[in-house]
């Protein structure tokens, strides 16, 4: 077994609309540090493993809690962690943090949180169930039937406005502002005000995070830097800011040799692809 790993499982169909994808993260060495790129929000339980922190693309630096929640991020964070150490967690969709959370994204947005001041001291049994197991299914199934009591009774239809917000940014590498005004009916306040709840961020910095994101994958694929320019980026320096403040990397680094903990997520996400949403596989 490699001394660093990470797993990913797709979600039980009930839960797709919720849940991203369901991942176990492992590395047997005395201490792990790296970049973690812009997400969705994150769900996670730290099963192992000593002190942990994030810093933010801020500057701001807090605590990992032992089951913690990570809002939304619009840039690349740092993580730190003392190992060995094994985290069990699971990517929130918009319709996830809304059903859990009840506060706008936005005020959350890249800042860590301990879950059990949100949903109760509860969660820490689930930790422990978690912390008996060593397989990721055997975790799929725990965290997915405490899930679905967390999420029974919520009305699954008033969730329309994040599934044409996620088709607007899967159906373009530069989605565009003005579609999605056509797509939804709705003014452009009204779009900013329900994507900061929902996602964190105003459509025009969801729509760069996406481009940074789907850049850098296509990068770490193989793809020239110079064969990105025409995908929405003004010039090559433009790229180069784009990618590093939502990726941590530039795109040359991202090209030639990753940071490890890119290389995993990307890779992990990308053997799901046609399981999982684009913006899931394909960023």
């Amino acid at each position: 077994m490699s001394e660093i790993a990470l797993d990913y499982a797709v979600p039980p169909a009930d839960l797709a609309a919720f849940v991203t994808a369901f991942y176990l993260f492992r590395a047997d060495v005395p201490h792990f540090e790296d970049m973690e790129r812009a997400d969705h929000a994150q769900f996670r339980f730290k099963l192992d493993g000593g002190v942990a922190s994030y810093r933010f693309a801020d500057g701001t630096e807090q605590p990992g809690p032992e089951v913690q929640i990570i809002g939304p991020t619009t840039g690349a964070t740092r993580v730190s962690v003392e190992g060995p150490v094994r985290v069990f967690g699971a990517g929130l969709q918009p319709a996830g943090w809304a059903a859990l959370m009840r506060v706008d994204a936005s005020a959350l947005a890249n800042r860590v949180f301990d879950a059990t001041e949100v949903l109760g001291p509860a969660v820490t049994a689930i930790a422990d169930q978690l912390r008996a197991e060593t397989r990721i299914e055997a975790m799929v199934e725990i965290a997915a039937c405490h899930a679905r009591e967390l999420l029974a009774g919520i009305d699954r239809t008033r969730f329309g406005f994040a599934e044409a917000v996620d088709a607007w940014l899967a159906a373009s590498a530069s989605p565009d502002v003005e579609e999605l005004v056509r797509m939804t009916g709705l003014s452009r306040r009204q779009l900013e005000r329900n994507c900061k709840a929902l996602y964190g961020a105003p459509p025009k910095l969801l729509a760069r995070k996406y481009r940074a994101l789907r850049a850098a994958h296509a990068l770490a694929a193989g793809a020239h830097p110079a064969d990105l320019l025409d995908e929405g980026f003004y010039d090559q320096s433009h790229l180069i800011r784009e990618v590093k403040q939502f990726t941590g990397a530039t795109p040359k680094q991202m090209h030639d040799h990753p940071g490890l903990l890119a290389q995993l997520t990307m890779s992990g996400r990308a053997a799901l692809a046609g399981q999982v949403p684009t913006l899931v596989s394909d960023t």
